[in-house]
């Protein structure tokens, strides 16, 4: 994997940590739901998540990344969407599909 590539699973890596620093354990979606910094600072991890992937598969199409197109997807929501984001959807997101992306993430970094 090239350097730049390395970068952006990087920046990936950081938003995942920062994401898990800023919600806690336990992880209690009420704390999330009723923080309004909270969701913010989470959806912009998420942002960064989502153009670092895009940035990804602009070089490495083929990158073995799971739902690498929905998180993309995810991103443009978020930004252009931002008025119908539901907390409940991003809790899903991070509890469901963000630890599997870790794995993913690190194993590119590791290889």
């Amino acid at each position: 994997m090239d350097n730049i590539a390395k970068k952006y699973l990087f920046d990936i890596r950081v938003c995942i940590d920062n994401i898990e620093k800023y919600i806690g354990t336990p992880q209690v979606y009420e704390n999330y739901a009723g923080n309004d910094m909270l969701q913010d600072a989470v959806e912009r991890n998420l942002e960064i998540i989502g153009e670092a992937v895009n940035n990804l598969l602009k070089i490495h199409p083929t990158i073995p990344i799971s739902n690498a197109r929905r998180i993309v997807d995810t991103r443009n929501k978020i930004i252009h969407g931002y008025d119908t984001i539901e907390p409940v959807n991003i809790w899903a997101i991070v509890i469901n599909y963000l630890p599997v992306l870790k794995v993913e993430i690190q194993y590119l970094l590791d290889n």
